[in-house]
């Protein structure tokens, strides 16, 4: 028994704590249950924003996105030098730790927002939403400009640049082939979010010497020799999940809701990153 308890407390120290102690990124282990927990998660967010009443309308989709910045901010914070948080609390902003803390204060803004709203005191809660993510990404961004210097400014106009770029062409090519899937806005906003993610990786990893965490992107750039792999990567999957969600669900409204949740998702796994890259390059962190 004493083997057996030790071998799994070891098994769970090497795969899921010590890489947040240690700040180490991701394996093949922890990367399968984060999905795994991940999935678990969209179904109970969905029976949140059931039960809050919410529609997932691109209204609120933009609403929620400064959320995705703060939050991503938040992480830069916790990846500055000057030791700005110290543990155990600095744990709590270590990936996946960090998507929990998030979680809970963007659910609790969301909850004011609506008793606001339901009390009569404001006509739409999605401004006053969107007012509580701005102000905390705010508050981080002077944070950290307080603390560190800006030494690559150009690190953001090359990342917004390329996703902006990059995607336009797509849809000039996907319009060219009458493609409604793929000129869809939400789809498109998931395109982007992940092409400046791949950006953010190709200028970090190729040209100022970062290295990537994730488990398949760091396997194929290592396998090619260059984080530009990270475009038809991207692309690729991406094109065929994409797909894949606007022709295998159902029409109803529920299938509809989830689907959306769903991109919805997607989005922010490639506009969290994306946002956490660019700003820790642009201060040299």
């Amino acid at each position: 028994m004493s083997f057996s308890i030790d071998t799994i407390s070891q098994f769970i120290n090497t795969y899921y704590l010590d890489p947040i102690r240690g700040d180490e990124g991701y394996n093949i282990v922890n990367t399968f249950t984060w999905a795994v927990v991940l999935g678990i998660c969209i179904f109970g967010i969905y029976r949140l924003l059931e039960k809050l009443e919410v529609k997932i309308t691109p209204k609120f989709i933009i609403s929620l996105l400064p959320f995705v910045l703060a939050g991503s901010s938040l992480r830069v914070i916790e990846d500055s030098p000057a030791g700005i948080f110290h543990p155990p609390f600095s744990y709590l902003l270590i990936t996946p730790n960090i998507y929990f803390l998030v979680f809970a204060i963007t659910v609790g803004c969301l909850w004011i927002s609506i008793r606001l709203q339901k009390a009569g005191l404001i006509k739409d809660f999605h401004l006053i939403f969107a007012s509580f993510g701005l102000a905390w990404f705010s508050v981080n961004l002077i944070t950290l400009l307080y603390f560190e210097n800006v030494v690559a400014s150009y690190v953001p106009l090359f990342v917004l640049g390329a996703g902006i770029g990059l995607t336009f062409t797509f849809y000039l090519i996907a319009n060219h082939f009458k493609s409604s899937i793929f000129t869809d806005p939400l789809n498109l906003s998931i395109l982007m979010a992940h092409l400046m993610d791949a950006s953010s990786t190709y200028i970090g990893v190729d040209k100022l010497g970062y290295f990537e965490k994730h488990v398949v992107p760091a396997y194929l750039i290592d396998l090619t020799g260059t984080a530009l792999v990270m475009y038809p990567l991207k692309l690729i999957i991406f094109i065929g999940v994409l797909y894949v969600l606007d022709t295998q669900f159902e029409d109803d409204e529920r299938s509809s809701n989830l689907k959306v949740l769903i991109k919805l998702v997607i989005l922010i796994l490639g506009l969290s990153p994306a946002t956490r890259n660019t700003v820790r390059m642009m201060l040299g962190i």
